[in-house]
């Protein structure tokens, strides 16, 4: 008797939670279904730029904790050649090591004989080139940022311009009104999210290239004071 009644408790458990399943299914699609035409396509625009944003946001992220990530020993090996006088064996050692340092003190190694003015240009050249490859994509999430919840505004005007139509027409039934204001609330809600993705991502990466940027400074300051160790 208790198995029988195990059974019919299980399978009515499995009943519910399937219609429940169906309900939110359905419930989605039948929301979906009030928004128009145009709130769909902002909706679609708007996840296109989340789509965007995750992409920069993750290839970002990667290439600026790389570029931040340098070996500890990589200024004391630069100092031990050029305290030897092995220029040469100092610009290998920077080709070999694949960073924004690297290539910008590398620049600096290269000028070794020159002004020590011509030296610091050529290092402060380099590491604005390599700050603005690090940057790269930033200002599409700080657009995007921005861009995302005006569309959701614009998909909340757009609805709410329809429904005061329909009700100043006297054809407005609740079905139509409900259509309205789904189109109103659910591209703003939408805007708003993608907007607030964007805007965090691309703060949390302006910080990190901040970091990478203050080292690639004491990094250029460090090998400069070296080459002035010399004259002392």
């Amino acid at each position: 008797m208790n198995a029988i009644l195990l059974q019919i408790t299980s399978a009515a458990s499995d009943t519910t939670a399937t219609t429940t399943t169906e309900i939110t299914t359905s419930s989605v699609f039948n929301m979906l279904g009030q928004i128009g035409f145009f709130g769909l396509f902002i909706m679609a625009l708007v996840f296109i730029l989340s789509i965007i944003t995750v992409y920069i946001s993750v290839e970002r992220y990667t290439a600026i904790k790389k570029a931040g990530s340098i070996d500890e020993n990589f200024m004391n090996r630069i100092k031990d050649f050029v305290a030897n006088g092995n220029i040469a064996g100092a610009k290998d050692w920077c080709d070999k090591t694949d960073s924004p340092i690297a290539h910008m003190i590398g620049k600096g190694v290269a000028r070794i004989g020159k002004s020590l003015k011509d030296i610091q240009t050529a290092i402060e050249n380099q590491g604005n080139l390599e700050v603005g490859r690090l940057e790269k994509g930033l200002n599409v999430l700080a657009t995007i940022s921005g861009a995302a919840p005006m569309l959701g505004f614009l998909g909340t005007v757009t609805g709410m311009i329809q429904t005061f139509k329909d009700l100043a027409e006297g054809n407005t039934g609740a079905g139509d009104l409900a259509g309205g204001l789904y189109e109103a609330m659910f591209t703003t809600a939408f805007g708003l999210a993608a907007g607030i993705l964007s805007y965090v991502a691309y703060n949390l990466l302006a910080s990190m290239l901040d970091k990478v940027a203050l080292k690639m400074e004491a990094a250029s300051i460090e090998f400069v004071d070296l080459l002035q160790e010399p004259s002392k």
